[in-house]
């Protein structure tokens, strides 16, 4: 197993989270990893900083999905949440939208089988037996209605720095958020538990499964952003030099584009996680 997490500012506390564990018993483990959704400016209702949230729900999440095997990673996700709502509810508003949040990649293995979900926009990548690299993503966020990706694409095309396009950005932003946590719209883990329903989950047989990796959108720019290969070619590098690689190759493509004009993204730089594990 190798993990690799960076900032994407070193002057911010990383948002991400990422973890792996292996019962005493040694049969099987789990990794769990996490993007914390950057609040806006303003109050969201709740004082504790996104890594506060992050930290919570992704120890429950750890702890749960190798201590109650009898529970399926839905229920699991679903019991952090809840779990990790406790923890500020009699003090925060958790009704808020913007209340503190994360995506969601959890695997859990055996010696049967390798079970998975994924809710919103960080990415696992599973590798068969046969060589192939199987990408489980949830589409989402990624996939808004054509009139919110209208939006977008206004955005982009105006100057940045001008009046126009802070004006269209706010619209846009608005139209996003009024899909976040909604029906037709997009999922993050938050404090709702219900979420958990929403994730894209599955198994494999364990004999099956060579390697898994999970990525947060920071190190899938890799793919998405940067257009450097698939999933299978980001795959492959991970496996022959590591996750740490990976994110130092990111980190390069940015800094290559500082104004963000040959690849459009919100942020110059994201924090960045990975999280790979073979058998």
């Amino acid at each position: 197993m190798e993990l690799a997490t960076e900032p994407g500012d070193p002057a911010r506390p990383n948002e991400d989270y990422a973890s792996v564990a292996l019962p005493a018993s040694g049969q099987g483990g789990s990794l769990v990893l996490l993007d914390g959704v950057t609040p806006p400016e303003g109050s969201v209702g709740c004082p504790h900083s996104v890594p506060w949230f992050t930290a919570r729900l992704g120890g429950a999440l750890g702890e749960l999905s190798v201590s109650r095997r009898d529970m399926t990673l839905t229920e699991v996700l679903a019991a952090g949440i809840t779990r990790t709502a406790e923890a500020h509810g009699s003090t925060c508003d958790l009704s808020h939208p913007r209340t503190p949040q994360a995506t969601v990649v959890l695997v859990r293995w055996d010696e049967e089988r390798v079970e998975h979900l994924v809710l919103s926009d960080s990415a696992l990548l599973i590798a068969g037996r046969d060589g192939e690299v199987t990408a489980i993503l949830d589409r989402r966020l990624a996939e808004l209605p054509p009139a919110v990706q209208a939006l977008r694409d206004q955005v982009r095309a105006l100057p940045r720095g001008s009046a126009e396009r802070d004006v269209a950005a706010r619209a846009y932003s608005a139209a996003v958020e009024a899909l976040r946590n909604a029906e037709d719209g997009f999922f993050t883990a938050a404090s709702d538990p219900s979420a958990a329903g929403r994730a894209v989950t599955g198994e494999l047989p364990r004999a099956d499964v060579t390697a898994v990796a999970a990525l947060t959108d920071g190190a899938g720019r890799w793919v998405e952003t940067f257009r450097e290969g698939d999933w299978a070619d980001c795959f492959a590098l991970l496996r022959k030099q590591g996750p740490r690689h990976l994110v130092d190759q990111v980190r390069e493509l940015e800094r290559a584009d500082p104004d963000r004009l040959a690849f459009p993204r919100g942020k110059r730089h994201d924090d960045a996680a990975v999280v790979y594990a073979e058998w």
